[in-house]
């Protein structure tokens, strides 16, 4: 059935706040770095209560685009506040549970796999994964490039085709499931050293210990920001 008369929705106060920061930063040519107004002045200027604010910046947070520091301001991660549309991240943060539910259940296995079958061309290609991705980080970025070769590698050495069919239906929602990951504070060298871990076992040919380091980082993508927010808590 069309999808197109679903029930209308009100864009949330927040949401406008968002929008205003946004053409705030373009207009004063704001740069990562640089600190936004404090909520209470942003409060008193946009006509709204902190508490709007308050759910704004989180937002901002949630995706990456600010760093909101304890007791010292907010400031820009990015270049720009261009922020995802709110009720696409609320889709996101539904369908991601079981996202990672399912990475979880089928990266154990494979990592399992590969640590029994795994050749040289393989650890090869898991060792270039993860250099590309310690150049990726060395530069600022999240290494989202490296983390999707290094996973892609450890999906092939287990040279299972049915699993790597299950991984390829499921690729765009691993990826929101990695960006989502990567976007968290201190996340890209962390999950360096779990894939460190993991190339480890494979290459040493021990599959429990394979499937645990698997595990250890599969649950730790899972511990996003995103989860703990409510699009509905002022």
């Amino acid at each position: 059935m069309t999808d197109a008369l679903r029930p209308m929705t009100r864009q949330r106060l927040y949401e406008q706040v968002i929008e205003r920061l946004r053409q705030y930063a373009a207009e004063g040519g704001l740069r990562a770095g640089d600190r936004l107004p404090a909520e209470r002045e942003l409060a008193q200027r946009l006509g709204v209560s902190r508490a709007s604010v308050k759910q704004a910046i989180v937002v901002l947070e949630v995706q990456g685009l600010v760093e909101a520091r304890h007791g010292g301001g907010t400031y820009l991660v990015r270049d720009s506040l261009d922020a995802e549309p709110v009720e696409k991240m609320v889709e996101r943060r539904r369908r991601l549970p079981e996202v990672l539910e399912a990475r979880e259940a089928l990266e154990t296995k494979l990592a399992e796999l590969a640590a029994e079958r795994r050749t040289e061309d393989d650890l090869d290609a898991m060792r270039s994964a993860l250099a590309l991705m310690a150049e990726e980080i060395e530069r600022g970025g999240p290494g989202t490039e490296g983390d999707r070769l290094f996973h892609a590698a450890v999906t092939a050495a287990a040279h299972s085709g049915l699993l790597a069919e299950f991984m390829r239906s499921l690729g765009h929602q691993i990826a929101e499931s990695r960006t989502e990951s990567l976007r968290q504070p201190g996340r890209p060298a962390r999950s360096l050293a779990q894939h460190r871990a993991i190339l480890d076992a494979v290459a040493a040919r021990q599959p429990r210990q394979a499937a645990t380091a698997m595990r250890r980082h599969v649950r730790t993508v899972a511990k996003v920001r995103l989860l703990d927010w409510d699009p509905d808590t002022p």
